[in-house]
């Protein structure tokens, strides 16, 4: 579906938010960069047509109003407690991202998106909070940082294994997500940056191919259409990625985390994230293997039967990649 003027306009806006909020040299600037990235994300997720992204719209202009709020309240407490400030900073940012344990809006937002948004606020939207931590990872809110990782990653684990919609199931991959992000920003800016860049490459592959195929639910992968077979092979695999399953392309990133946190001596952090990472596995193979051994008949509301030809490479490429990984660091060392 072709965007309208409109559209570009906000999704324009939207980046130039970001980009203002990353570069800006004051917090000031920084608050400026976030206001204009919410007031732009808004138009881009409400429609007349579908009361359920008004709802979602609602919820998320409220809660990151909810956030801004605290930024200012935090900066007026500069003067007078610095570790206050600071503390009230980091506990906004990690509502502004959907970070546990300040995550409850996040998967009700998805559950009212449409893939194409919900990619959008999967990745695009989480730049400018995460670069906002890095800036202040430092002695005073090394305490909060921490307990935001265990969090988001037993929350992101255990709160997908009974979900049946795809979109809460992401939702809460997301979350899972954010605690390995937030540990490699504990590292360095580079890891972060790495990690963050595999997993938006990954997670847009695994919506892409839910929009595509116009699925929202577990059953409706199972009802789809008659090339079901290599749609079903690709978004197995897909899903595998994204879990950080070896070989695929997903664990590379995951690999370096776990390398650079043993370094560290992050080891009951780690193994917690390990954990986790299991239990995500769990269910993204609850989806896949409900789809690969359950066949039906195609139903009437199956209307895609073709995948545009230049999508299929390109989603195998980016998710089968890992297997090309030692051999490539074989040729580089």
């Amino acid at each position: 579906m072709p965007l309208s003027s409109s559209q570009i306009l906000f999704f324009s806006t939207l980046m130039l938010g970001t980009l203002l909020s990353i570069s800006s040299s004051s917090w000031f600037g920084a608050w400026m960069g976030l206001e204009l990235n919410l007031l732009s994300f808004i138009p881009l997720i409400s429609s007349k047509n579908n009361q359920y992204s008004s709802e979602a719209a609602l919820k998320y202009f409220l809660i990151q109003a909810l956030g801004s709020s605290i930024i200012i309240m935090s900066a007026s407490f500069m003067m007078s407690s610095s570790e206050l400030a600071t503390t009230l900073f980091t506990v906004a940012l990690l509502l502004k991202a959907g970070a546990a344990p300040f995550h409850f809006w996040f998967p009700s937002v998805m559950e009212g998106l449409q893939w194409n948004q919900v990619i959008i606020l999967m990745t695009i939207q989480k730049i400018a909070p995460l670069s906002l931590l890095s800036y202040l990872l430092y002695s005073n809110t090394l305490y909060i940082v921490p307990a935001a990782i265990i969090t988001s990653a037993l929350v992101g684990a255990i709160g997908g294994i009974n979900q049946t919609f795809l979109r809460k199931i992401m939702a809460y991959s997301s979350i899972n997500h954010m605690a390995w992000m937030m540990s490699a920003i504990l590292i360095s800016e580079t890891n972060w940056l790495l990690y963050f860049s595999f997993y938006c490459l990954i997670s847009s592959s695994v919506a892409i191919l839910f929009n595509y195929q116009d699925v929202f639910h577990i059953s409706h992968i199972v009802n789809h259409t008659p090339h079901s077979s290599h749609m079903k092979i690709l978004t197995f695999t897909s899903l595998l990625s994204l879990g950080g399953l070896p070989p695929f392309t997903g664990f590379i990133p995951k690999w370096i985390i776990i390398q650079e946190m043993v370094s560290s001596h992050m080891f009951i952090t780690l193994a917690i994230l390990l954990a986790s990472a299991l239990l995500t596995l769990f269910y993204y193979l609850r989806v896949a293997m409900t789809a690969l051994t359950i066949s039906s008949p195609k139903t009437k509301w199956s209307t895609k039967s073709t995948i545009s030809s230049y999508m299929t490479p390109s989603m195998i490429y980016m998710n089968i990649f890992g297997l090309l990984a030692p051999s490539l660091f074989t040729i580089i060392l």
